[in-house]
């Protein structure tokens, strides 16, 4: 069982809206947002639903730091960090790697 954190973007069906987020359990907190388990929350609200990049890290403390870190860049950094792993923008959703 993977016992680190993962930082992760999901983006909006039309990919004008981007969210980045953090969590020790990439693979539930994916089908939360995709099923809007919290109606309110920015991500069901914006349609963020696919999961276009991820990266994990051995401990959560790591993940938290590299969140904040992406959280601070210009939208053009975040879609240069996306296209370099995931240049179609396809829904990782199902592909999620340890």
């Amino acid at each position: 069982m993977y016992k680190g954190g993962s930082v992760y973007i999901m983006a909006s069906v039309s990919r004008r809206t981007l969210y980045v987020g953090v969590t020790s359990d990439l693979e539930g907190r994916t089908w939360e947002h995709k099923n809007k388990i919290y109606p309110n929350s920015f991500t069901s609200r914006y349609n963020c639903i696919l999961l276009v990049y991820y990266k994990h890290f051995e401990g959560i403390e790591e993940a938290i730091e590299e969140e904040k870190r992406i959280k601070s860049w210009k939208r053009m950094d975040k879609e240069d960090l996306i296209n370099s792993m995931n240049p179609d923008w396809d829904d990782l959703s199902d592909k999620i790697v340890y």
